[in-house]
């Protein structure tokens, strides 16, 4: 496993690995360094380092994380799927109740001892230190990504916060619209866990605490938007998946704690009652999402390191930087839904369907229903709950196969019989629900139906070859010309 001791050593990979591309033109932050980020992520290019940012004394960093083979460099695996399965066992550790379960676990344990925070004293991201009225967030070349936003959006902050009551400490990413010097948005969605602490401070009329690491090591980033359970810390989670403690350092002016390696750090609290107009913003919908009152972050202390780097991403139409975060988020998190639903065999979440409005989903079909089953069970596990269609498939079917799932849903279902709807929560930016948070869902029964499910009729086989044929042709196939006839096409 590689440990990358800060965003710097990250990038330093990213080069070696040939996946940087450093960009010396200089581009303004607004909106020329988005739509040359735009550009590349459709076109599934490189990490891209702006070297030249008029007006400001650090370089921008995007796309980092913008594609399956950084994602995984970032985690430091090969293939995400290797390490599903431990982060599974991760999330599993609980007291054993018996010698045999404690003897089980010590190789768990083994692994463990080594991932929780550390804490130090002196730390880079507080080299250089703003306080009260020195504060400038214009110092900063945070983005305007797109012509209808509000104003200039952090967009890739981790926002730690803890619960005023139980001191249990949540890291999120929530978009921060700069709104002055001094102040920020916090957009803080209705079902996330820093609203949470935020709704239990103002029942408490409690000032709440906020500190902003921006930059911080590339697993502390993914851990922040991982769909973690309330009671698990996502910077002990960001240690587990690095095989190394998150070093954390105490801020100067709050009491909380922030990656020590982060770039930039800015530190400050929420007002119990406060709320200012936010956004429009434009979003991973591909939408603008339209404005609302939220939060306001006003920012005491805003530290960095000498040799800061601006780390930014840019959201908008698929595919875009996000959709890779989201699928690292697929792969490391399907064995704890096969752990709740053993008959699950695969899921995909399609970057098109932007996470939360399309799922395709494999199913050893053991019982009448059972697609119906769930397509139910799904929608009640975590932010699952946001997923506005749900297709469920037999488990022969490659759902990461697009064509393959067209295929079989326009081939498979009847609708009047095979889809249902249900109504419950939906995603906070989901433009088209009538009511804000509260809309309908629907799931789409393409599994082969049974005669117990009013299936009388003969269900046809699919087309295949026979084997004979088609190892036949396999031994021939290098001297039929195909591939070179495709290739002197492709070439000209």
């Amino acid at each position: 496993m590689i440990v990358y001791p800060d965003l710097q050593a990250f990038i330093a990979r990213l080069e070696t690995e040939g996946e940087l591309l450093c960009i010396k033109e200089p581009l303004s932050p607004r909106l020329e360094i988005p739509e040359v980020t735009d550009r590349v992520c459709k076109l599934y290019g490189p990490a891209l380092l702006f070297e030249n940012v008029p007006g400001y004394e650090m370089p921008v960093l995007t796309n980092a994380f913008g594609s399956y083979r950084r994602i995984g460099l970032a985690l430091g695996v090969e293939n995400l799927d290797e390490l599903a399965q431990d982060v599974l066992q991760f999330l599993e550790i609980e007291a054993p109740d018996s010698i045999l379960k404690k003897l089980n676990l010590l190789p768990k344990l083994k692994r463990l001892a080594n991932i929780f925070p550390r804490y130090v004293k002196k730390a880079r991201c507080q080299e250089i230190i703003y306080k009260d009225e020195e504060v400038d967030l214009f110092k900063l070349p945070i983005l305007h990504c797109w012509p209808q936003d509000g104003g200039p959006f952090i967009t890739l902050p981790v926002v730690i916060t803890k619960h005023p009551e139980t001191g249990v400490r949540n890291a999120g990413m929530y978009r921060m619209q700069v709104f002055d010097r001094r102040t920020t948005g916090m957009h803080w969605h209705l079902h996330k866990g820093g609203a949470q602490h935020f709704r239990v401070a103002e029942r408490l009329g409690k000032r709440l605490p906020v500190a902003v690491a921006i930059g911080p090591d590339p697993a502390v980033t993914y851990a922040a938007t991982a769909p973690l359970p309330d009671d698990v810390d996502e910077m002990l989670f960001a240690g587990f998946l690095r095989g190394k403690p998150v070093e954390l350092v105490k801020c100067l002016t709050v009491d909380l704690e922030v990656p020590a390696t982060s770039q930039i750090v800015l530190e400050g609290y929420v007002e119990p009652g406060e709320r200012r107009l936010e956004g429009p913003f434009g979003d991973h919908t591909g939408y603008y999402s339209l404005p609302d009152y939220y939060p306001v972050f006003h920012v005491t202390c805003m530290t960095m390191r000498k040799d800061a780097i601006y780390p930014a991403t840019i959201v908008g139409k698929p595919p875009q930087e996000d959709c890779y975060l989201a699928k690292a988020t697929e792969r490391l998190f399907l064995p704890l839904i096969k752990k709740t639903l053993p008959e699950v065999v695969d899921i995909n979440l399609p970057i098109e369907g932007v996470f939360h409005n399309l799922a395709f989903v494999s199913i050893d079909k053991r019982y009448p229903g059972h697609a119906r089953k769930v397509a139910c069970a799904l929608w009640g596990l975590g932010q699952m709950m946001f997923c506005k269609i749900i297709v469920i498939f037999d488990k022969e079917v490659n759902v990461q196969d697009l064509s393959e799932c067209l295929w079989r849903l326009g081939n498979n279902i009847d609708p009047e019989r095979d889809i249902f709807f249900v109504r419950g929560p939906v995603d906070a930016l989901d433009h088209a629900s009538p009511l804000p948070y509260y809309g309908s869902k629907m799931a789409i029964d393409a599994t082969r139906k049974w005669p117990e499910e009013g299936f009388e009729r003969e269900w046809p086989d699919v087309i295949a070859m026979t084997p004979e044929v088609k190892e036949k042709i396999n031994r021939l196939w290098h001297r039929l010309g195909v591939e070179n006839f495709l290739k002197r096409r492709r070439s000209s």
